[in-house]
């Protein structure tokens, strides 16, 4: 059945779970005796759950989160990954977004050296090369990111303020998303170590493998952090910029208004029907109203130009 898949060495046996439904989790209430709520943690959701390790007496269960980017919405969304793991079977269950955790399970399916490989040791092992793998997997995210901060910057400087404003609120939407998953890593990690540092002993081979994965962790939330840091003081240099604009555009606005101010005003006064206006009737009234009004409207540039205002 290629929605439930299973690979199986001399040690454990790793059995991977796509889209669970009803069949697959009464399987595995069957078969492992796992609890209710763990099960039904498993089962397929819509909307992803929040992150845990439950040390259980017979197995650990654990549901995490990793950042998948939708390339149609430019989102980042989170794909969640649950794992039962047994002294003799690792059990993961998932909704077929991860393609790293895909292309192992398929290599060690397709290829028995991967098989022997990675399902040589134990089932803890095997998570750790799933998690190295969806780690290393995040940082061309981080890259892509870095790279978009990078070329709003540029466009910000270029005069492509208004244009930069919707691509801003896009990279800060991704990075608040991709903290949002990776939140919760390093507190499960540390709880596995702790775990297995009483299984194992201080100097246990899986805790220093682990203590890896958390070097992963710790890399990637400082660059979010940096990300993050960086992408709100180029917001703010932005808005002072389309704020700059916005303010010049309205002190031409007002300054073109006061200039022609007196063209209007004249042409209100003798425009008026009433007898004795001063010039009108005269000989050349005409040119002499428009000689004035062109006066005025020069005496007030001047005077702007004078205070340095234009």
């Amino acid at each position: 059945m290629p929605q439930s898949q299973i690979v199986k060495s001399s040690k454990f046996s790793w059995l991977n779970i796509i889209n669970a439904s009803e069949k697959e989790i009464s399987y595995l209430k069957k078969k492992f005796k796992f609890n209710q709520l763990d099960l039904n943690d498993s089962y397929a959701h819509k909307h992803a759950q929040r992150p845990k390790l439950l040390i259980r007496p017979s197995y650990l269960f654990l549901v995490l989160l990793f950042p998948v980017y939708n390339r149609k919405k430019r989102e980042i969304i989170p794909a969640e990954i649950d794992i039962f793991i047994t002294k003799d079977h690792l059990i993961t269950i998932h909704y077929n977004q991860l393609v790293p955790l895909a292309d192992l399970f398929k290599s060690c399916l397709d290829n028995k050296n991967e098989k022997d490989l990675y399902l040589s040791e134990n089932p803890l092992m095997l998570l750790h090369e799933i998690l190295d793998q969806l780690y290393i997997s995040e940082f061309p995210m981080l890259d892509h990111i870095s790279v978009d901060i990078n070329t709003i910057e540029k466009n910000i400087f270029a005069g492509k303020e208004r244009e930069m404003v919707k691509e801003i609120l896009i990279i800060k939407r991704n990075i608040v998303y991709f903290r949002q998953i990776k939140q919760a890593h390093r507190t499960i990690l540390l709880q596995l170590i702790k775990n297995q540092t009483r299984a194992n002993g201080q100097d246990g081979k899986i805790t220093n493998y682990y203590n890896d994965l958390l070097d992963h962790v710790h890399n990637i939330w400082d660059l979010l952090e940096n990300y993050q840091g960086t992408i709100n003081a180029l917001e703010d240099t932005n808005s002072s910029l389309v704020t700059f604009k916005l303010n010049d555009i309205m002190r031409t606005l007002t300054i073109f208004s006061v200039i022609v101010f007196p063209l209007t005003l004249m042409a209100a006064i003798f425009g008026m029907n009433v007898k004795n206006i001063p010039i009108a009737g005269t000989d050349f009234d005409f040119y002499k109203i428009i000689a004035i009004m062109g006066a005025a409207s020069l005496g007030m540039f001047a005077y702007f130009k004078h205070k340095k205002w234009i």
